[in-house]
């Protein structure tokens, strides 16, 4: 790793849940209970939160992460809410302290919606559950062909539509396919991922830190590519889901006369001129 900040460079709370690193300019967090398959905690879930929203604030910081992998130690990705140390207690709460808790998961999967660097989940394994909703928020997803999703939730008795889940998977896979997987709450295995567009690449997974490798090297991609541009499509990819056909024209016609303006395309100019790769801001 180089002297890029790590966890506690971002000025987080101790003790940490997950670990964190830059490298090549790429933001690396690594779930960090592999003997539960990296089961989320109400501490992983509200430290996951607060770091989203610091990456997001540091978006454009001189030297910084220009996209980021979420990842989980040993063989997993997240295997969803912890049985133990979440859903135990759960049935201690009121309706309003039930409320508190669903809230803050759902801030989770929100401040990864709202960071303006491209996010990019290796799923290893499994994705179950609250971990499935997190890889589904992320930007793209790179998978294990042994790895599946489990939108699990009416498997225990709870609605499909959890953390966002209902709104973002029919944007993905469109609304039958997403009502089949919310409704049912089955194993989604990996080559179906890939057909109906839930996966972006399948990697082969005997050893399962190639696909940990495999979304580095993605997110690589995006990092030594022109941030400026990528953040504003992430943010227009997200702004237009709500905007109608006309309003999205106008919003992309103002987006684009704010890209020409950056530094990062008149140097494109200069460097095809030139026969060289750009060198981008």
């Amino acid at each position: 790793m180089n002297d890029s900040p790590d966890a506690q460079d971002l000025d987080l709370p101790a003790p940490r849940t997950f670990r964190y690193e830059e490298r090549d300019r790429v933001g690396i967090i690594t779930l960090d209970r592999p003997d539960r398959f990296n089961a989320l905690t109400f501490a992983v879930y509200r430290e996951l939160a607060d770091l989203f929203a610091v990456i997001d604030r540091r978006a454009n910081a001189p030297g910084g992460a220009r996209a980021i992998v979420l990842q989980g130690a040993g063989k997993a990705f997240c295997s969803g809410g912890d049985v133990e140390d979440i859903i135990g207690h759960l049935f201690a709460r009121d309706i309003d302290g039930l409320v508190r808790f669903t809230r803050m998961t759902g801030e989770l999967i929100a401040n990864m919606r709202r960071c303006k660097l491209p996010i990019v989940a290796s799923v290893k394994r499994v994705a179950a559950g609250a971990g499935a909703v997190m890889a589904l928020a992320s930007d793209l997803r790179v998978m294990g062909r042994h790895a599946f999703f489990a939108f699990l939730f009416p498997q225990v008795g709870l609605s499909g539509a959890d953390m966002g889940a209902s709104w973002l998977l029919p944007r993905v896979v469109g609304l039958g396919i997403a009502s089949e997987i919310l409704l049912l709450g089955e194993r989604v295995p990996a080559e179906r991922c890939e057909r109906i567009g839930l996966a972006n690449a399948l990697v082969d997974d005997d050893d399962p830190s190639a696909v940990d490798l495999a979304a580095f090297e993605l997110a690589q991609r995006l990092a030594a590519g022109p941030h400026f541009a990528a953040r504003m499509t992430k943010t227009m990819l997200a702004a237009e889901l709500g905007m109608g056909f006309a309003d999205g024209i106008e919003s992309e016609a103002q987006t684009q006369a704010i890209c020409m303006q950056h530094p990062d395309f008149r140097e494109a100019h200069e460097a095809w001129k030139a026969g060289r790769n750009p060198r981008w801001a």
